[in-house]
């Protein structure tokens, strides 16, 4: 069914900032011409050319042209490309290899069986480090994806990762005499609620009016319950919803609600509102993706010590992939799997985490200070997408208006549970 993913908005303002951060330069966008013959390909990137990652690419890029001869003729498509990817292909006037994330490589081309299986590369030796691309991309990150019509699930190779976690400032002397560690389950989460609450400082930011951050909670909890969103969301009777777990889940959340454990004002802003007022201290907890560390740097004061966590009862860490992918009638595949394994290197790669101040796949590259907790989490012995890889219609006409009505609090959970299942079974009665 693909799977939800963060906006592009807050793509491009996580990346935008990092690259003010930087004093970033823009920098012309290649043209979209066919590649050379001399081992040279084509590339459609979903940075602009302005961006960290373009910088950190471009960089790599002409190593890579030093080192092999081979142009690369490229083009910083921005985050248009997925839809331009399909029509390209269409007309066979493709590019040889691109990047965007896993869910729209999948959605726009793997899906469809269009995109390349990429397993040749994992046995490609990473030059200057004599170990295979497989050795410093674990499987884990592979073993979440769905597989494509021929059973493959290697049509996209990472090379920046994006994961959603709680944040907060370990720093915060308010918060550090509720919590002196992280809790190991939600009753005490609770209790550091409470705990925050008698300070006087609210203990959740939360933008009312987004669905997907708000959700997150219930689907970690979902997943610490041991319950796969998309079996629950695929069955068209939505019986599944009667699943106790889901119902307590729910009340988990419920207590969150009820307690008054969200931020005052919450269900009557938008963002960035109260992500503004979490970087002001005015709340302990913010629930967000780990671009989230670049929106608010400059925003938080100097002794802000970043840190995060997954809810407690998450048996596994979510994760969003950015990576590289190769349609299946590419011209010059050879040549764009060989700059994918170019590009692995430990020199090259590292510059995702020291100028675009992100994620990698390489354990052996150290994630920015801010990220290191979530580069601790996703060592983890296994991934999961978000919403185990749901998306689409589902979520739209099942999940997020009604429970942005029980994150508001004008349903109870039992009727937010009741009221999901009756419109799941609605829905699929209109899928055919």
């Amino acid at each position: 069914m693909g799977r939800t993913t963060i906006s592009a908005a807050r793509v491009v303002g996580a990346a935008t900032a990092v690259a003010l951060a930087f004093g970033v330069s823009a920098c012309g966008s290649g043209s979209g011409g066919g590649a050379k013959a001399d081992g040279g390909f084509t590339y459609w990137s979903m940075w602009r050319a302005d961006e960290p990652q373009a910088q950190v690419l471009k960089a790599a890029i002409a190593d890579f042209t030093a080192a092999t001869g081979a142009k690369v003729n490229v083009t910083w498509a921005g985050r248009d490309i997925a839809k331009k990817i399909g029509p390209a292909i269409a007309a066979n006037q493709a590019p040889d290899l691109w990047d965007e994330s896993d869910d729209k490589v999948y959605g726009t081309t793997a899906a469809a069986g269009q995109a390349l299986d990429l397993s040749a590369v994992l046995d490609q030796r990473i030059p200057g480090e004599d170990v295979p691309v497989s050795q410093v991309i674990p499987a884990k990150y592979f073993d979440m994806l769905p597989k494509d019509p021929s059973g493959a699930n290697h049509y996209v190779i990472p090379y920046e990762v994006i994961t959603n976690a709680v944040f907060y400032n370990a720093a915060d002397p308010v918060l550090a005499a509720a919590m002196p560690t992280p809790p190991t389950d939600w009753a005490g989460l609770l209790k550091v609620c409470d705990a925050l609450k008698s300070a006087g400082k609210a203990c959740i930011a939360s933008e009312g009016e987004d669905p997907w951050s708000n959700a997150l909670y219930f689907d970690y909890l979902l997943n610490g319950a041991g319950v796969d969103v998309s079996q629950l969301a695929a069955d068209k009777s939505g019986a599944t919803w009667d699943n106790p777990a889901v119902l307590t889940a729910a009340r988990q959340i419920e207590q969150l609600v009820k307690g008054g454990h969200l931020i005052a004002g919450y269900d009557a802003t938008k963002y960035p509102a109260q992500e503004t007022n979490w970087a002001n201290g005015k709340a302990a907890f913010y629930m967000d993706g780990n671009y989230v560390t670049a929106e608010v740097a400059k925003q938080v004061p100097a002794d802000w010590k970043m840190a995060s966590m997954l809810p407690p009862t998450a048996k596994a860490p979510d994760a969003n992939l950015i990576g590289f992918a190769v349609p299946k009638r590419a011209k010059n595949a050879a040549a764009a799997q060989k700059f994918i394994s170019f590009f692995l290197q430990k020199k090259h790669l590292a510059g995702i985490s020291t100028t675009a101040l992100n994620l990698t796949p390489r354990a052996d590259i150290p994630a920015p200070a801010e990220l290191a907790d979530l580069q601790k989490a996703l060592a983890a012995p296994t991934l999961r997408l978000g919403f185990d890889g749901v998306s689409g219609g589902w979520l739209s006409k099942v999940l997020n208006e009604n429970y942005l009505d029980f994150w508001h609090g004008k349903t109870t959970a039992a009727q937010f549970v009741a009221k999901c299942k009756a419109d799941q079974a609605s829905y699929w009665q209109t899928q055919g």
